[in-house]
């Protein structure tokens, strides 16, 4: 450093070398007796080398620096310094989370990843690695310019995203409720088990290609969802009830559906079925898995036969969005709380109210629409959204 130098000047210290106990006490300690002021720390260890950053105002006794030097010498590692300066005043950037979930992510994947966060002007802090081992979740912690739209970054990021199906990408605002989910709403058909349960009873009374023409009618606008259930329910009047029971016994659950509801129990959430199924499905699938809560539509029976009606208001997409606030409301969780996964177009609003809507395996269309989109992964992926890392899973799971 030149003589014309400020005597107050602020220095960024990088250690490197193999991490030892003691190493970060030592230097600390050195600077706390100089009177140097630390403004910031960051240290992380990548098996086994250390990388230690320490931002420091100098006093006027440079003397530290030597100091310092001589300390990292001993220790066996390497230090250096430079001077910064000051950042230029500018509007504070937002923070944001982008959470990478994949069987395998190489060099690949995450250049792929890093090369639209460049594209965007998205500044990348700090990578973290969630998943043990060989990467298969990573955290980048990025810094976006005010100017710059977060909205336009997921949209390129989820198709980025779509034209490999090998991985999901997140894009989540950083916040104090990131971390601080509480409720967890699930829809059931093709989200929490894999099948379509008014499939599988049109197929055994005969009536499939029916239901499935009245299904496609619904999902290309043709016809409203309450009108499309009406019909399609009307067309399973006279099936024997022990056909719906031994559907609801035997639902095969969706990967990662059992860990995601296990892990979020242990960890004190609370969490809801809503769906446009039937209830003798979803009440099973609540005692099954621990659910708290089931909200679905109830098939009349009567004399053990289908009657071809539904009892109560039908639980649509907006019956589904008003029982998300519903709940929130009466456990006292904020909407920010909230976490809505869903896979269907009557899941939209849903996903709209919840702090974080997630679309699962779901159309383009919903997938567009929603806060984040999981494809290539379980039900389990959503833990890692949560920020949670594969040793914090052991240790809930173990």
């Amino acid at each position: 450093m030149s003589d014309s130098q400020s005597p107050r000047d602020t220095v960024l210290v990088t250690v490197t070398g193999k991490d030892a106990p003691g190493i970060t006490a030592r230097l600390t300690g050195l600077l706390a007796e100089a009177g140097a002021a630390l403004l910031d720390i960051e240290q992380v260890v990548v098996r086994g080398q250390l990388t230690l950053c320490l931002l420091v105002r100098l006093p006027e006794a440079r003397g530290v620096l030597k100091e310092l030097l001589f300390a990292a010498r001993e220790l066996g590692v390497s230090l250096d310094f430079q001077p910064v300066d000051a950042p230029p005043a500018a509007s504070a950037p937002s923070r944001h989370v982008v959470t990478v979930v994949g069987r395998s992510l190489g060099a690949r994947e995450l250049h792929a990843v890093a090369e639209r966060l460049a594209h965007h002007g998205a500044n990348i802090e700090r990578v973290h690695r969630l998943s043990e081992a060989e990467p298969g979740a990573v955290e980048f912690h990025i810094a976006l310019p005010s100017e710059r739209d977060p909205e336009e970054l997921k949209r390129a990021l989820l198709e980025l995203a779509m034209s490999t199906n090998s991985f999901d990408v997140a894009l989540q605002r950083e916040s104090l409720y990131r971390r601080g989910k509480r409720l967890v709403v699930m829809d059931m058909d093709s989200t929490l088990i894999r099948i379509e349960v008014i499939d599988e009873l049109a197929r055994a009374y005969g009536v499939g290609e029916q239901v499935a023409r009245i299904t496609e009618r619904a999902m290309q606008g043709e016809m409203d969802y309450d009108e499309s259930l009406r019909q399609r329910v009307g067309l399973l009047k006279g099936l024997d009830e022990k056909v719906l029971r031994d559907i609801a016994a035997n639902l095969p659950l969706t990967e990662g559906a059992e860990t995601l509801i296990r892990v979020l129990k242990r960890l004190g959430y609370r969490t809801a079925i809503l769906s446009g199924g039937f209830s003798v499905a979803a009440e099973a699938l609540m005692a099954r898995l621990g659910i708290d809560q089931a909200h679905s539509n109830t098939l009349e029976v009567v004399d053990g036969k289908l009657t071809g009606r539904t009892l109560g208001p039908i639980v649509n997409a907006r019956r589904k969005a008003e029982l998300l606030e519903s709940i929130a409301q009466s456990e006292g969780i904020l909407l920010d709380q909230v976490i809505a996964v869903g896979d269907g177009a009557n899941d939209l609003l849903m996903l709209e109210r919840a702090g974080l809507g997630i679309a699962f395996r779901a159309k383009p269309k919903l997938r567009q629409a929603a806060d984040t989109s999981i494809t290539a992964g379980g039900l389990d992926s959503i833990l890692f959204l949560l920020g949670l890392t594969t040793r914090e899973l052991q240790e809930v799971l173990g």
